[in-house]
């Protein structure tokens, strides 16, 4: 198991990412998780989500009810299905059909995002650069229908086209939800890698050990966690077996770009357009 590594930066302001190049020269995909990470989706997620969990706790006899960020803190990282059924078994009810508030959910939610949901140029920008050492594919918990929505209204399709999206939702034999590591498993056999060939892109703590119990090496990405809560995220996600954490998709870039340039493989000519 790799030591998750980090060094202060010169002015301490946060940490600097440090990865043994050993792992970084057997990466052949870029496994990106997608809410919260390739996209800001947590928190407008999370308003059309509470709307429908307080209905679903309503319909079965609980009282208890979610502001949005009660429930973020709560789920993130997990599908609705399995955060309906752990709020319930909390409250003592066990006996409940979640299979409909399931599809209720995923159609408010998805609505939500593709309105609200517009481009980062950085993003877009940095994991362009990726594109020319790197095959991209997303590795998510939500439905396919709304990885959809989001990467149309994100600017995604073409980097991550429907062939490289997994659901642990809609892709897998039984749905499931990280931090279940059977997503990352299909992902790698679908790809036909190794899963220490894939490098995995995480926001959440579910999502980190998601990837690393199916054996995939892990960055911790904090581009869309909320100031306030970046320092705690990022001990929490290396504490769950992330090599390390970047502050962004360029900080990514610049991390394994170098080292990829230096593979028998490499071409000078792929990295044209990267961060400098």
């Amino acid at each position: 198991m790799t030591t998750p590594s980090t060094t202060p930066s010169p002015k301490g302001a946060h940490l600097v990412p440090i990865v043994p190049p050993t792992l970084i020269e057997r990466v052949q995909y870029l496994l990106c998780d997608a809410d919260g990470n390739l996209f800001p989706s947590e928190e407008p997620a999370f308003d059309a989500s509470a709307e429908v969990t307080n209905a679903f706790l309503a319909a079965i006899g609980i009282d208890r009810r979610y502001t949005a960020d009660e429930l973020r803190h709560a789920a993130t990282g997990m599908n609705f299905r399995s955060t309906a059924l752990a709020l319930a078994t909390e409250a003592g009810v066990t006996d409940v059909d979640v299979e409909p508030w399931v599809v209720e959910e995923r159609r408010a939610v998805t609505e939500h995002l593709g309105r609200t949901l517009r481009p980062h140029p950085l993003t877009l920008d940095a994991l362009g650069a990726l594109t020319g050492r790197l095959e991209l594919a997303a590795v998510s918990s939500s439905a396919l229908s709304r990885l959809a929505a989001c990467f149309t209204a994100t600017g995604l399709d073409e980097l991550i086209p429907p062939a490289r999206r997994y659901s642990a939702e809609d892709s897998l034999p039984v749905p499931t939800s990280k931090p279940d590591p059977a997503v990352y498993r299909h992902a790698c056999a679908d790809l036909g890698i190794a899963p220490e060939q894939g490098l995995a892109v995480e926001d959440a703590v579910a999502g980190v050990r998601s990837a690393v119990g199916a054996g995939c090496p892990t960055v911790g990405n904090l581009l869309f966690v909320l100031p306030e809560e970046r320092a705690a995220r990022a001990e929490a996600l290396l504490a769950a077996g992330a090599v390390t954490v970047v502050e962004s998709w360029q900080e990514l870039a610049d991390l394994v770009l170098p080292v990829l340039a230096g593979r028998p493989d490499s071409d000078d000519d792929a990295l044209t357009g990267a961060a400098r």
